[in-house]
């Protein structure tokens, strides 16, 4: 018997109690769902019209200031019908935000450079906006949209957001913001009345479609971005296809879907100083005052290179993380800590729920495989998470700190997880496992550096 099995052989079964905010579990849906999920998931289409920015008069120097040209296309494009807001080979200055309307496919051509500004009062005045989990008015995202629809960038250009220890990135250190903000959140202040911005240091996220349906994010790529990268928030159909992330400054995500229905994440390439996707629902209060779940999100095809996390769930999920299937998937690098992560405490309350992955090739991380910990952060409190119906098939990894670190609450343990046809290769120490209730290992495997089972 292998290390990892004698570990799980002392599991004891644990009761427990669910947390107030979450009265029934959801049963496992498996893998035969994902068609009907691929089908609510449409990628909007647009008419054939094109809006050249230079025909608003924008010069692709790196010097003069776009905006203005940026912002009559999309203008013209949206009271036209729609249509494709074109951005030509060049380097093009942007001194503010990018904001899309409905009918907008915002196109930038292979050899196209954008760089934002990083004149943070540029960003100004603020718009509705989601920090961290938790909804406020501050500085615009650098790209944005609020209750559009049928909304895309796309295209084989860069987007530089000019981010930098000079700029944004220092803001990182301002805890008391942010503790301000979740203190808003806490005591149900309207969200128009938790302004940020000017005088404040709370840095914008770079891409943020707000209530918006029928999203496309497609070819491009984005580097130096202020914190999350590709953060959808409370929106319905969304695709993000062939996208590169490259950004290594503080919190930078590579996708963050929140609060989001029907989602697809394909063939993309993640390098970044955070989770490379993470999956939210809100923070604490916020979270479960709007009850909103992510739900029905599909990974399929992306490389993982540095980050903390692979693919996450958590920990801002206090509306709730279900449905997400994750396969076909590849994360290697010294630089990243764990293949598939899932996050939370019992200051969040929330689910989290039927995750199915498989076909996952891990060349190594620096921490486990899978983890899950439930002892997340410092935060304590009443609002137990629910964790159940995890399941893990055809994962095989080169290197690791452990196969895997399972860590529930005492009086809530993890529920119903299997790991199916895995093989873990020069694991340093053996797995974890504690506060788990049902865990089953089929076909598991772990191996040393020679490839041979000594087991």
């Amino acid at each position: 018997m292998c290390r990892v099995c004698l570990v799980a052989s002392v599991v004891v079964v644990l009761g427990g109690w669910i947390d107030a905010d979450r009265c029934i579990a959801a049963e496992p849906i498996g893998w035969d769902s994902v068609p009907a999920i691929f089908r609510s998931i449409q990628p909007p289409t647009f008419p054939d019209r094109d809006f050249p920015i230079t025909e608003q008069g924008a010069v692709g120097d790196g010097r003069t200031d776009c905006r203005p040209a940026l912002e009559g296309a999309i203008a013209a494009c949206h009271e036209a019908g729609g249509g494709r807001v074109v951005v030509p080979e060049g380097n093009w200055l942007v001194q503010g935000p990018i904001h899309l309307k409905s009918n907008v496919n915002l196109y930038l051509a292979a050899g196209a450079t954008v760089r934002f500004s990083t004149d943070p009062a540029d960003y100004l005045p603020p718009v509705v906006a989601r920090f961290e989990g938790n909804d406020m008015m501050n500085y615009s995202p650098f790209i944005y949209a609020l209750d559009a629809e049928n909304i895309a960038v796309t295209g084989a250009g860069t987007f530089d957001g000019q981010a930098g220890p000079q700029h944004w990135w220092s803001w990182k250190r301002s805890s008391n913001e942010s503790n301000a903000l979740r203190q808003m959140g806490e005591d149900n202040v309207p969200i128009e009345n938790r302004v940020f911005g000017e005088g404040h240091e709370l840095r914008p996220n770079f891409v943020q479609p707000y209530r918006c349906k029928n999203v496309l994010i497609e070819g491009v790529t984005f580097t130096n971005s202020p914190m999350w990268v590709i953060t959808p928030c409370l929106c319905e159909n969304v695709t993000v296809r062939g996208v590169t992330v490259n950004s290594h400054g503080p919190n930078n995500d590579g996708c963050d879907p929140e609060s989001c229905r029907n989602v697809l994440i394909e063939n993309c390439t993640f390098d970044t100083g955070d989770d490379c996707i993470a999956i939210k629902s809100g923070r604490n209060a916020d979270g479960r005052r709007i009850g909103v779940p992510s739900e029905n999100i599909v990974i399929r095809g992306c490389q993982m290179r540095d980050g903390h996390g692979g693919v996450v769930l958590g920990s801002e999920m206090s509306g709730g993380i279900r449905n997400v299937f994750v396969e076909d998937c590849e994360m290697d690098s010294p630089h990243l800590e764990r293949a598939i992560r899932l996050k939370s405490n019992s200051l969040r309350g929330g689910y989290l729920e039927n995750l199915y992955v498989r076909n996952i090739r891990v060349g190594q991380v620096a921490d486990a495989v899978v983890r899950i910990n439930l002892n997340y952060d410092r935060d304590r409190g009443e609002h137990y998470p629910l964790v159940q119906n995890i399941f893990i098939e055809g994962v095989t990894s080169q290197r690791s700190k452990y196969p895997f670190y399972f860590a529930g609450l005492d009086g809530m343990p993890i529920r119903n997880v299997v790991l199916e046809n895995c093989t873990f290769r020069n694991a340093v120490k053996p797995s974890v496992i504690v506060n788990v209730d049902e865990i089953t290992l089929r076909d598991f495997r772990l191996l040393p550096s020679d490839g041979i089972d000594h087991n």
